[in-house]
């Protein structure tokens, strides 16, 4: 197998050839590091390489297999979202704020994935502390999309799933607080899983919006989706809100029998801009669900429409909070001045971006005297409102689809100017987030040449479900083996 077969393995065919001795954790990483070295320049899907960290851990993992001790993901190399922080490698967040900070703790999900023995290969880039839908608002530069590297990947966490769909890394983690890991993968043709609010500990994630936040997987399959899963899920004690429930065997539910379940189809996902090849695309996504044995049933979500707005005041709330820690004092960006105050000015004006601060002036005037229970404790009010529609979904059925974005991915800088446009990208993931509940993105088609994405919701801690209905989908169709033509830069 030469050096291009092995970086478009699964994780879990990576596995199977691992535990067997066909493959070596070293030629597994070395491969890896190669095509990072020659196809990201333009694809500028990392901001750090960890490649002395990636070859002795799979030097170790290499070990640890031969030993007979191999975990879930021993020797399978990852990406990292530059959010979550480590021990070995700086973190960032893509803001000149935190530029060369170092953690003194890995986060929860990254000791869970080195405890298993994965291979990290890096830091990959996203939108400033994760605020944004195409990770044009890196400080350190905008990510391309392997499909057309004229288009963005999404956002924020489009580092991550521009490595996994370049053949950059076997799967990598981001953070999805408004749609930020289903809305990317979905522009870059991947399987990208926002768990439940509460599955996976959100220790060490530099927090945006800390009641939405959650940590998931990027991968080419829905396997190696529910093995990531699997891995990093699970109460923590250094996270309040992470929740003490047994976590399933993933993979169990992957049966590709779907027969008899009732799928929802909720009549408000159907906006004005929504693309036609997008949906062509998820009308026959659903239609093969239908010919694959499952009941299609129309359910309502009516307060769908006002999901936007909600998010667009609660999560700024929360960011203005979350953010107030980069001061110039503790660590990260200190810039002098004659005064405390000015001090404070100086460092946060230079060291924060366009959008960082809007997301900052709009959360502080949400949370201000005279203006707090007219915006924020009403949106809170309307969050009840929209998980009240999903329960009564989910009462009638066992899942709902929908599209995962309106269109498909747009061209470099078509959207920067106009911040509502922009917003516009994550209408159909974000109700998910302000409901805590689970979805995945899976590839269903493609339209002008990009792909087009299906988004399955469950109920809360049923993730399981969702595999299964992602899981029988894929395997019906040949959407996920596809490939992006990178011969141009020398993928």
């Amino acid at each position: 197998m030469n050096a291009t077969d092995l970086t478009w393995l699964s994780a879990a065919d990576a596995r199977r050839m691992l535990d067997r001795k066909e493959i070596s954790s070293a030629e597994l990483t070395d491969a890896h590091l190669r095509r990072i070295d020659e196809i990201d320049g333009p694809i500028h899907a990392y901001l750090h390489v960890m490649a002395d960290v990636a070859r002795a851990q799979a030097a170790e993992a290499d070990a640890r297999i031969a030993r007979g001790e191999a975990g879930m993901l021993t020797g399978i190399p990852v990406a990292l979202k530059d959010v979550l922080v480590t021990i070995d490698a700086p973190t960032t967040a893509a803001s000149k704020i935190l530029e060369g900070y170092r953690s003194p703790y890995d986060a929860t999900v990254v000791s869970r994935l080195r405890d298993d023995g994965a291979v990290f290969l890096g830091k990959v880039n996203t939108d400033e502390f994760a605020m944004g839908s195409s990770t044009e608002n890196s400080a350190f530069g905008v990510t391309h999309n392997p499909w057309d590297l004229d288009r963005v990947p999404g956002g924020s966490s489009g580092g991550a799933s521009a490595s996994v769909a370049a053949g950059e890394a076997v799967i990598s983690l981001g953070s999805d607080t408004g749609g930020s890991i289903r809305q990317p993968a979905g522009f870059c043709g991947v399987v990208g899983l926002k768990p439940t609010y509460g599955r996976v500990s959100r220790f060490g994630l530099i927090a945006f919006a800390s009641s939405l936040d959650q940590i998931g997987p990027f991968s080419r399959s829905v396997e190696d989706a529910a093995m990531m899963l699997q891995v990093i899920a699970g109460k923590d004690a250094n996270d309040s809100t992470s929740v003490p429930l047994p976590v399933p065997n993933y993979r169990d539910a992957l049966t590709g029998d779907i027969r008899g379940m009732k799928i929802g189809v909720a009549r408000e996902y159907r906006i004005d801009g929504m693309e036609p090849g997008v949906d062509k695309a998820t009308s026959a996504a659903i239609d093969r669900l239908r010919e694959l044995g499952a009941e299609i049933v129309e359910v309502s979500l009516p307060h769908t429409k006002y999901a936007l707005p909600t998010y667009y005041i609660t999560a700024p709330a929360e960011a203005s909070a979350n953010l107030a820690r980069f001061d110039g004092v503790k660590y990260g960006l200190s810039i002098e001045a004659n005064s405390l105050r000015e001090m404070y000015e100086r460092t946060r004006g230079e060291g924060f971006g366009a959008e960082v601060k809007r997301r900052i002036m709009l959360g502080t005037y949400a949370l201000s005297s005279g203006y707090y229970d007219a915006y924020y404790v009403k949106a809170q009010k309307v969050r009840t409102l929209l998980k009240k529609d999903f329960d009564e979904a989910f009462a009638q059925v066992d899942a709902i689809v929908a599209p995962t974005s309106p269109t498909v991915a747009f061209k470099i800088g078509a959207r920067t100017d106009d911040p509502y446009q922009m917003y516009l990208a994550d209408v159909w993931t974000i109700p998910a987030n302000m409901a805590g509940i689970p979805g995945i993105a899976i590839p269903c088609g493609f339209s002008d040449g990009m792909p087009v994405s299906l988004q399955v919701f469950g109920k809360a801690f049923d993730e399981s479900t969702v595999f299964k209905v992602a899981h029988a989908y894929e395997q019906s169709e040949r959407w996920s083996t596809m490939r992006p033509d990178l011969t141009a830069i020398g993928g």
